[in-house]
């Protein structure tokens, strides 16, 4: 299987693939992965690793894909809970109390976006097929934190929205933060039109001519990953403690889940952190 990443790794690769970041690898109190599209018992145009219970697959298969990808990534399947997204910005606090929510339970909340902890037995799951993924791991406080960050939360600056949260509910000083950014849809794949570039455009006290970049054909390419780090770095966490993907799920749909080379046919991807 071809990979090539400076930053992360793929691991797994001939059971059940899942690529984890070095940086983050390095913090012994944390867990973290993120699932690939291989290495599931899924079907037709959710071939094989989907973890999205509302796309229509069989809830079995995605089920049993759940439980092997923790296998496989060392999380239990117990302690999942999962977010409800719907691209807004709001950040909810999980406790060993919503173990199992959005998984083997019922969800219990609407539009939550971003997911954050400090126990213990708790694993955070967030799903992604194109937008990207914030992973915040507070190392003096031992809290964590992770986001979906598509153009919608990006523009809602949902990284800072997670920060704001774990320095008010936790104490975290965003200085002590260490983050990662992606894997999402690169500059190279992700084409937009003017109204939405004029969301990105917009964004105050930030360098946007560094992550919107206008076409010809009156498009906008736009740098989803830059844009994130930017407000990352605006929220207090330093530019040395925030690694950036070099990975773009478009280029590597035969392993990721991409929804524009899917055309929307697709299974879908999530994120996983806990402390162990």
């Amino acid at each position: 299987m071809k990979f090539t990443s400076k930053v992360m790794s793929l691991n797994n690769r001939e059971s059940v693939p899942y690529l984890t970041y070095n940086s983050l690898s390095e913090i012994n109190f944390i867990n973290h992965a993120f699932s690939t599209r291989l290495g599931g018992v899924s079907a037709g145009e959710f071939i094989s690793m989907n973890l999205a219970f509302n796309r229509g697959d069989d809830p079995d298969n995605v089920t049993e894909n759940y439980r092997r990808i923790c296998k496989s990534a060392g999380f239990e399947f117990t302690t999942l809970t999962a977010s409800a997204q719907d691209h807004n910005t709001y950040v909810r606090e999980v406790t060993s109390a919503d173990r199992g929510v959005g998984i083997y339970r019922p969800r219990d909340m609407d539009s939550v976006d971003a997911l954050i902890t400090n126990e213990r037995g708790v694993t955070l799951v967030t799903y992604y097929a194109d937008c990207t993924p914030l992973f915040f791991v507070d190392t003096v406080k031992k809290a964590i934190g992770l986001a979906h960050a598509g153009w919608r939360g990006t523009v809602g600056r949902i990284g800072e929205k997670t920060v704001r949260k774990m320095t008010e509910l936790y104490g975290t000083d965003p200085a002590d933060i260490v983050s990662a950014i992606g894997p999402a849809i690169s500059v190279c794949c992700y084409e937009v039109d003017k109204p939405c570039a004029d969301n990105f455009i917009g964004l105050e006290g930030l360098e946007t001519e560094k992550f919107v970049f206008p076409k010809d054909n009156g498009k906008y390419m736009i740098d989803l990953i830059e844009a994130n780090r930017q407000i990352l770095i605006s929220a207090g966490v330093r530019k040395e403690n925030i690694t950036v993907s070099d990975v773009c799920t478009n280029c590597n749909s035969s392993l990721l889940w991409s929804h524009r080379a899917t055309k929307g046919r697709r299974g879908t991807m999530s994120a996983f952190m806990c402390i162990k």
